[in-house]
This record gives structure tokens, C-alpha cells and sequence, in this order.
């Protein structure tokens, strides 16, 4: 599921894609996925073209938010949980930072 989602992201030129292994601290998903784009219709492409490929796997979203405003969407789909966020949320929020004792989980 992750691969197939990274490889989505990438083909929307999703940038700085990160994965971490959070499953230790948050029993509710495995891995969290981040990835970056430089305005709102990339992040809304990108969310979409991660959705459509899972989606091909049989793999549907639990839950998402954020589509409405388009700087920070997120996609649950259980054990991974997608974040498209645009460069300046990424930044401000910096998940990286607050999850950062969680291992990196390579993306390909």
C-alpha cells in the first residue's frame, strides 16, 4: 500500500516524501506517509491520484479531510495514513519534528 501510494504521489510531483513507522506510539496506523506540494491544486491532485491508485487495489479511505481548504489533506486508509500537505503547513506543523523518535521507513 505504501509503494503504491508513494508512486502516486511522485507521478503528481509530490516532493520530500517521508514515511515513519508509527505504530508503536499510535496503534491506530502503521505507517504515516508525508508529502509536500508547492500550491492547493497539487495537493488536491495528489490526493486524488493517491486515492485512485489504492482505490485500483481495492484499497478504499476510511476517512478524509481536508479537501475543502486544500493546504493539508488527509487520507486514512487504516494502517497508512496519507498526509498531502502544502510546503508552508509542512513546515509550520512539522510532523516530522513531533514524531521524530519513530523510524523512516523507505518509500520505494
Amino acid at each position: 500500500m505504501l509503494s503504491v501510494a508513494a508512486s502516486a504521489a511522485s507521478d503528481k510531483l509530490g516532493e520530500n516524501l517521508v514515511a515513519l513507522d508509527v505504530s508503536e506510539p499510535f496503534a491506530l496506523a502503521e505507517v504515516f506517509l508525508i508529502v509536500s506540494a508547492k500550491n492547493d491544486r497539487q495537493v488536491l491532485a495528489i490526493s486524488d491520484s493517491i486515492e485512485d491508485a489504492l482505490q485500483k487495489t481495492g484499497v478504499k479511505p476510511r476517512f478524509t479531510e481536508g479537501r475543502e481548504a486544500a493546504r493539508w489533506i488527509l487520507l486514512d486508509f487504516g494502517d497508512l495514513v496519507v498526509h498531502v500537505m502544502h510546503e508552508t503547513e509542512r513546515e509550520f506543523y512539522s510532523l516530522e519534528r513531533l514524531w521524530r523518535d519513530c523510524p523512516v521507513v523507505p518509500v520505494s
